[in-house]
């Protein structure tokens, strides 16, 4: 059956509707994996990895792809970019509590991008601010990028194990210079003084009993 003009038309913006639901679905992971920020004339897609799921204690490596107005990479020899993370909510005047250095390194497709080496203190929110300013013969405007982080708790900590190693007896040497332990020789001094009173004892009860 041919179809009418109208229906013509209306399966054809299906058709349209269901090819941008299956583009849209291919492209979600990847925007969900980088999150991109723009401020006057630069943006910045920013990788955290794993899988932008850090935990606390664990090294974490953060990049960012940096772009001018126009899609021009903007390199790290080009930026005086600092990288700075501040717990969440974040206060006027708040001090960060990470400022890791920033290094250049090479990631997916690009090369020479500002990238550092994270380790979270402790599981929560945090916000991860990246500003710069142009370094001579480059041209741009100065930035600052903020990024949300969520931080979750780490593996638990090993508990340490108490030691049941038994005390070291003292060990003490005889005349020939042989090792021996001490806690028989105590004994057998103990018991040769006690003997040696006894008898001293004897002999003087019998002088007073004499006289």
């Amino acid at each position: 059956m041919a179809l009418l003009p109208n229906q013509n038309r209306s399966f054809y913006l299906m058709l349209l509707f269901l090819y941008s639901c299956v583009e849209l679905g291919a492209s979600v992971p990847s925007a969900i994996a980088h999150n991109v920020e723009v401020a006057g004339d630069v943006a910045a897609t920013m990788h955290l990895e794993p899988n932008h799921n850090p935990k606390a204690g664990e090294p974490a490596l953060v990049w960012f792809a940096l772009t001018r107005q126009g899609g021009e990479l903007i390199p790290l020899k080009q930026c005086n970019c600092r990288l700075a993370i501040y717990p969440e909510p974040r206060s006027p005047g708040s001090l960060p509590v990470l400022q890791p250095a920033l290094k250049s390194i090479d990631a997916e497709r690009y090369q020479g991008i500002p990238g550092a080496e994270v380790t979270f203190p402790q599981s929560g929110l945090y916000l991860m601010a990246l500003s710069g300013t142009p370094k001579a013969g480059a041209n741009f405007q100065a930035f600052e990028l903020t990024y949300p982080i969520t931080v979750t708790a780490g593996p638990p900590r090993p508990v340490a194990q108490k030691s049941t190693e038994q005390p070291t007896s003292v060990v003490a040497r005889d005349a020939l210079g042989q090792a021996t332990d001490a806690s028989p020789l105590v004994w057998q001094i103990g018991a040769v003084a006690g003997a040696l009173a006894i008898g001293l004892g004897a002999i003087a009860l019998k002088r007073q009993q004499r006289k």
